[in-house]
């Protein structure tokens, strides 16, 4: 049977995949997990985002914790990382997300965080997991009476971290003209008003949630209507946050669109300048692009890489006791402030860094270069095929010739995919046909390698 979580919790298509009855049991496991009840009544803050199987979803998870005995937090729609430092600042034993990010509205997903306000680890996922597939209806002494949990409605929970995220920012953003595509998703209501109680002018896009159009057309996945309005209007600069607002992309003044890598290497130089760039280190996933490679080395900052996925990133960040980590796709981890990405933490860190050095982003982006990217993806016959294909000599070798052919002027990744039978083939260089003709040569290599494994 697969594993239950995948990357970013559990995740799939809202009352199919993703089920009342699913999420009840992941309550109900989480509430005996994650929660300390030595102390009293266990309590946990629950948010969601706009999609219209939430409401379905977290009557259903509510259930699950208070039938566990433990008291559920009900913030309504906020962003994620808003869970996970509302369970700090509610002292709660931990936080659940209902929410599937980017996706668009027929997925839903669980995200579940300790009362750290870190994301779960791998070993912590699966205990939970057990929990879920040993859970009987009966046969389980319930909690009864005055033990029950209860629903709390948290109708300040919003506010508070607004003003949170407007103490730390310290900004004046007076005569700046910012445009803001919130994803039809969780910060349409909190980053608008977050950004004009900083004396921004700001436009909008995005924050008309029907339940239905989340991520569509819109937000970080889908930046044209921004850049649209950026230009047009003649705005400084533009933000896109996804549908749980743990994701940024930025916008400059002309159109051109700075992703994750960009803003982590903007927000790289403004710390190492500050001095306030821990161990001189970034921690960026193996999809980062090559160019903060080479920014890093330049710069005298040592770039790590972890596989893909924002916990992880924050994992490494945390044994390395790191303060600046994310991924190509606008998760971005500010460890001085925040235990995930956080988009629109992530806008005023960036703004900051801005103002502080006097430069528009259109001239900050140029400190890092990003190279062409190629990226393929080879079908493959079965999952045993490709765990046998990532660990054939042959393909070992193929890479080892391709790298040493590149240099240092490019890379090579071949990864296979978490999900499906995909093998994954990513090269990097300034030489756009150069690394089309490689990667062209490592599919075919794979293709024969894949009809080999037929015959074993």
């Amino acid at each position: 049977m697969a594993r239950l979580f995948g990357t970013d919790g559990v995740r799939g298509v809202a009352n199919k995949d993703l089920t009342p009855d699913l999420v009840f049991k992941l309550g109900y496991a989480a509430a005996h997990v994650l929660t300390d009840r030595s102390a009293g009544r266990p309590r946990v803050v629950v948010g969601e985002d706009t999609r219209v199987s939430c409401g379905m979803l977290a009557s259903a998870l509510v259930a699950g914790l208070c039938s566990a005995g433990a008291d559920a937090i009900e913030c309504g729609v906020v962003p994620t990382p808003a869970v996970a430092w509302l369970v700090r600042h509610y002292g709660a034993d931990a936080g659940v997300v209902i929410s599937a990010s980017h996706n668009s509205f027929e997925f839903n997903g669980i995200k579940l965080f300790g009362g750290d306000g870190f994301k779960l680890d791998d070993a912590t996922e699966d205990l939970i997991e057990k929990y879920v597939k040993k859970y009987r209806e009966k046969g389980h002494s319930r909690p009864c009476g005055e033990e029950v949990g209860r629903k709390i409605e948290a109708t300040d929970a919003l506010d508070f971290y607004r003003e949170h995220l407007e103490e730390i920012s310290g900004l004046d953003l007076n005569g700046l003209r910012v445009g803001l595509d919130c994803a039809n998703g969780a910060s349409y209501e909190i980053a608008p008003r977050l950004f004009r109680d900083l004396n921004a002018e700001v436009h909008v896009i995005g924050v008309e949630p029907d339940g239905y159009n989340i991520n569509r057309d819109c937000g970080s996945m889908h930046l044209d209507k921004l850049i649209e309005m950026v230009k047009d209007k003649e705005l400084d600069i533009g933000f896109a946050f996804d549908g749980d607002a743990d994701r940024v992309m930025a916008v400059d003044a002309h159109g051109h669109i700075c992703d994750g890598d960009v803003i982590m290497a903007i927000l790289a130089l403004a710390l190492k300048k500050a001095g306030k760039l821990k161990k001189n280190t970034v921690v960026a996933t193996v999809m980062s692009n090559f160019g903060l490679d080479q920014m890093t080395e330049a710069s005298g900052i040592v770039l790590e890489r972890t596989q893909v996925g924002d916990r992880y990133v924050m994992e490494r960040m945390v044994e390395g006791d790191f303060n600046l980590g994310g991924e190509q796709s606008g998760h971005i981890i500010l460890s001085d402030h925040s235990s995930t990405g956080d988009g629109i933490l992530s806008a005023l860190q960036l703004l900051k860094a801005l103002q502080k050095n006097g430069q528009k982003l259109e001239e900050a982006r140029l400190a890092v270069k990003i190279c062409p990217q190629v990226l393929k993806n080879a079908t493959v016959s079965s999952e045993a095929a490709k765990k046998k294909i990532m660990a054939h000599s042959k393909l070992s070798k193929k890479i080892k010739e391709v790298e040493d052919a590149l240099g240092k002027a490019g890379r090579v990744l071949i990864r296979p995919s978490g999900t499906e039978p995909l093998v994954r083939v990513m090269l990097e260089s300034d030489d756009i046909e150069e690394i089309n003709r490689y990667a062209d040569e490592l599919l075919a290599l794979i293709y024969s390698l894949d009809k080999d494994s037929k015959g074993d």
